[in-house]
């Protein structure tokens, strides 16, 4: 799933190898490079070596991996793949200021041998006109890779390759500009894999505002949550009330990007308009933002859980933590809160749902040929026992959303807050190309337990209750107040 299963997922995907290899084979534009017809689930062994240049080999590896293992393979039109990848290879090709006349898209008959023939052919024409230059060539497929995964549309879809961890960073730490947004937060753990932004984004509706500032730049800066983004760059967020994602994007960014960001804030109350420019670095975030499982009480008898994560032992320390605000008390209920919780492990979602349901089917996970796999509750977990509300909003992705779906289709609790993010296609299951990167898509699709999808429409709450900037600008939590009311009626 997205977020946490990545990040986690993405540690053993280093074992992982695609099977059938053929031998390397020096080819013209490009370093030699393993072109296996297709792609096995990884079995494990050891780790690759270091990252070698990529090839047009290896893209059609990788393209070959997507048609063998992609769930949505059988109905994919492979042609919006290759047209996407030749664009960014022209693209690139601009950039370099080798805008050659044989950079011409070849004709596709609809035959995906063939056409990837095609494509190779006409990528190779260009490739052994350039001139001599040891970084353009894996530059070229490097873009044209990219464009290929991103053609698919698939938010756990993605191609991690390059050095993402800054070489100082400890555990806990996070690179980013230290602030969060309606869109996700703008710091990501420095140790691991970046999720993609919501593929709801362009939903999302004005303005766009601070929803928190967990420390680093912002911080520094003197930014509050509240605060309302008017422009990135010099770029309004929002054309009428259209956002423009590569603007939001720009707030996202990932290491090594380092270039500084140059904000237009708007404060809510005063009135008060300033410009601050941001760059992007480690920082430690505040000591309140790190824990997984953050637990305290209520209005005197509600358990309250906020859960940033579905990493593993999650769900037992907050079950762990219910028991404890239990100990010598009667609760009214429990408020899981998962607003900004960016997924991680489908049995971790099993497991916690297994406290509040036995016996029950949470999700299943759907091959091409319509047969389909259900997950079920970890039925070994004791009864929670007692009511529950859920908060949500758009930053709930994948694997929360595997858990909100469940709790709404079987009835477990209430949902409030906003409508989650849509991004759980369904579980990456990741390969090792033959340049020692990592291509990930799922060969799975994710049904909620009424079988409907919620990829791309996400999870709806029972009460919608948005946060507005001056809610956050005076820390006020909308969403809580109406969660306890529904508690305390």
């Amino acid at each position: 799933m997205r977020g946490g299963t990545l990040a986690a997922g993405l540690v053993l995907v280093l074992a992982t190898a695609c099977a059938g290899q053929t031998p390397p084979r020096a080819r013209p534009g490009g370093a030699a490079a393993a072109a296996p017809a297709v792609c096995a689930p990884p079995k494990g062994g050891a780790p690759p070596g270091a990252e070698r240049p990529t090839t047009i080999d290896v893209v059609g590896q990788a393209y070959r991996c997507v048609l063998a293992r992609y769930y949505g393979a059988a109905t994919l039109d492979h042609r919006t793949l290759l047209t996407a990848g030749f664009a960014a290879f022209v693209r690139e090709l601009n950039r370099a200021g080798h805008d050659l006349p044989e950079a011409t898209m070849p004709a596709l008959t609809g035959d995906r041998t063939a056409d990837w023939a095609a494509f190779e052919a006409a990528y190779r024409r260009v490739a052994d006109r350039l001139p001599r230059d040891d970084a353009l060539p894996a530059r070229l497929a490097a873009a044209t890779l990219e464009a290929i995964v991103a053609a698919l549309g698939d938010d756990h879809a993605r191609w991690t390759h390059g050095t993402r961890r800054p070489p100082d960073a400890y555990d806990g730490d996070q690179y980013g500009l230290g602030l969060r947004i309606g869109a996700g937060p703008s710091g990501d753990p420095a140790t691991a894999p970046p999720p993609p932004l919501p593929p709801l984004l362009p939903a999302l509706l004005p303005p766009l505002f601070v929803t928190a500032v967990p420390g680093g730049p912002a911080k520094a800066a003197g930014v509050r949550p509240g605060d309302v983004i008017e422009s990135v760059d010099g770029s309004a967020p929002f054309v009428g009330t259209q956002v423009t994602p590569a603007v939001v994007a720009a707030l996202q960014p990932r290491y090594p990007q380092a270039a500084p960001v140059r904000l237009r804030l708007l404060r809510p109350g005063t009135g008060h308009r300033r410009t601050v420019t941001l760059r992007p670095r480690l920082f430690r975030p505040d000591p309140d933002t790190l824990p997984v499982v953050a637990a305290g009480l209520l209005a005197g008898d509600v358990a309250r859980v906020r859960m940033s994560g579905f990493a593993p032992d999650s769900a037992d320390r907050v079950l762990r933590a219910i028991a404890r605000l239990r100990t010598g008390r009667t609760l009214a209920g429990v408020v899981l809160d998962l607003r900004g919780n960016a997924g991680g492990s489908p049995g971790e979602v099993n497991r916690l749902l297994g406290g509040f349901a036995h016996g029950a089917v949470t999700a299943y996970q759907c091959a091409a040929d319509g047969s389909c796999e259900a997950m079920r509750t970890d039925d070994n977990v004791p009864l929670v026992g007692l009511p529950l509300v859920v908060l949500t909003d758009r930053g709930c992705a994948s694997a929360c959303e595997h858990f909100s779906a469940a709790v709404k289709d079987l009835r477990l609790g209430r949902l409030v807050g906003t409508r989650t993010a849509g991004a759980v296609s369904g579980p990456a299951q990741p390969y090792a190309l033959g340049d020692n990167t990592v291509l990930a898509f799922p060969s799975r699709r994710h049904l909620a337990p009424g079988r409907e999808v919620i990829d791309r429409v996400g999870v709806p709450p029972d009460v919608h209750v948005p946060l507005t900037p001056r809610d956050a600008a005076a820390g006020r939590d909308p969403a809580l107040a109406a969660a306890l009311n529904l508690l305390h009626p």
